[in-house]
C-alpha cells in the first residue's frame, strides 16, 4: 500500500453530517460510521483534527432570519457545536481513538480551552483532536473555523465531506445538468459563486496556499482514499 499522501489532515464536517435519516440531532449509527473511518486512517500514521457545525441542533443564522440577535443565535449555534464534538469523540474513543475535544468558547468541565501549541501537541501524540464553538466569535461560520484551525496547525489539507461528490458547476440536486469539476482554483470558486465554502474561508485559505478536497462522506471509504492521494471528488487549490 502506498503511504498517506498527507500527513495531518483538517476534515471539516457539517452538523448534517451526523443526522442520517433523522431530521434533527446525532443518529448513532451515522456517528460511529464516520468514526469508524476516522479511526481508521489514523492508524495510517495521519494525524487528524475535525471541525464540526451545529446545524442538525441549531442554525444561528437561521435563527436570525427570525429576529433573534445575530451574536445571541451564533453563540448558541456554537454550543451545539460542542454537542456534535462530545458525540463524534465518544464514537471515536469507542473505535480505539484517543481523543480530545477542544472549544473556543471555556467549559473546562466538558472540553480543553484552545490553546494552539497544545493542540499541536495532541496530533504530535497521535490523538484526534475535535474542534467546536468555531473561532469563539459570532458572525463567522464554522468553514472560516475549519480554515483558521487548518492553518494554525500547520494542517497540509483540509477535507470537507459533504452529500454530493465533489464541486460541481450549480447544484447537482436541482440541476440534473450540473456536472463535477475534478480540479478547480479558489479564485475560480469566489468569482463563480460555487457553493463550496463561504468567501472568508475561502479566501484565507486561497491567501495561505491551502488545498482543500472536497467529496461525498457518504460513499464508504472516501476519508482514507482522500488521505491516500486517490482521486477522490474535487481538489481546490491555488
Amino acid at each position: 500500500m502506498p503511504p498517506p499522501t498527507y500527513k495531518r489532515v483538517l476534515l471539516k464536517l457539517s452538523g448534517e453530517a451526523l443526522v442520517g435519516d433523522e431530521s434533527f440531532g446525532v443518529d448513532s449509527v451515522i456517528a460511529d460510521r464516520i468514526a469508524a473511518e476516522i479511526a481508521d486512517v489514523r492508524t495510517l500514521g495521519v494525524e487528524i483534527a475535525i471541525v464540526i457545525g451545529g446545524g442538525n441542533i441549531f442554525r444561528g443564522l437561521a435563527a436570525s432570519a427570525r429576529g433573534m440577535d445575530r451574536s445571541t443565535a451564533d453563540y448558541m449555534g456554537m454550543l451545539a457545536t460542542v454537542m456534535n464534538a462530545l458525540a463524534l469523540s465518544d464514537a471515536l474513543e469507542r473505535h480505539g481513538a484517543t481523543t480530545r475535544v477542544v472549544t473556543a468558547i471555556e467549559m473546562r468541565e466538558v472540553a480543553e480551552p484552545f490553546i494552539r501549541r497544545r493542540a499541536i501537541r495532541h496530533l504530535e501524540k497521535g490523538r484526534v483532536v475535535v474542534f467546536a464553538a468555531g473561532t469563539g466569535n459570532p458572525y463567522f461560520t464554522t468553514d472560516t473555523a475549519a480554515s483558521l484551525r487548518a492553518m494554525e496547525m500547520r494542517a497540509d489539507v483540509i477535507f470537507k465531506g459533504t452529500k454530493v461528490d465533489g464541486v460541481f458547476t450549480a447544484d447537482p440536486m436541482t440541476d440534473p445538468s450540473a456536472t463535477r469539476l475534478d480540479k478547480i482554483s479558489h479564485i475560480q470558486v469566489i468569482e463563480r459563486g460555487l457553493k463550496v465554502m463561504d468567501s472568508t474561508a475561502l479566501s484565507l485559505c486561497m491567501d495561505n496556499r491551502m488545498p482543500i478536497v472536497i467529496f461525498n462522506l457518504r460513499t464508504a471509504g472516501n476519508i482514507r482514499r482522500a488521505v491516500l492521494g486517490e482521486p477522490v471528488g474535487s481538489l481546490v487549490t491555488v
